[in-house]
């Protein structure tokens, strides 16, 4: 639920704001946004919301591709959509703790 209230607002200020130039430019200079994101509690709320919507989509396209007929392979596309939300998770947490 975390992820759905954020994730938008983020994609509508990253993907359409600032491109779009509907901000104001020093609000949004290098070094203050830099700054911000170095913060560890901005990097913690980063860290959960990656987190969290990489297990949503796991979860949800694990049952899917059940759901579609591959029912056979239940265990095998469980390991791989939680071991790809696991994997996104740790390269999440290296590169944001290693800025």
């Amino acid at each position: 639920m975390l992820a759905a209230m954020f994730l938008p607002v983020l994609i509508i200020i990253t993907g359409l704001v600032l491109p779009l130039g509907m901000a104001a430019q020093e609000a949004f200079a290098f070094e203050r946004v830099h700054s911000a994101a170095s913060h560890p509690i901005v990097k913690l709320f980063l860290f959960g919301l990656i987190a969290l919507t990489f297990f949503h989509w796991a979860h949800r396209f694990r049952f899917t591709l059940v759901d579609i007929g591959l029912q056979k392979i239940r265990t095998l596309i469980s390991i791989l959509c939680y071991g790809s939300a696991i994997a996104v998770t740790l390269i999440t947490a290296v590169v944001l703790w290693g800025v």
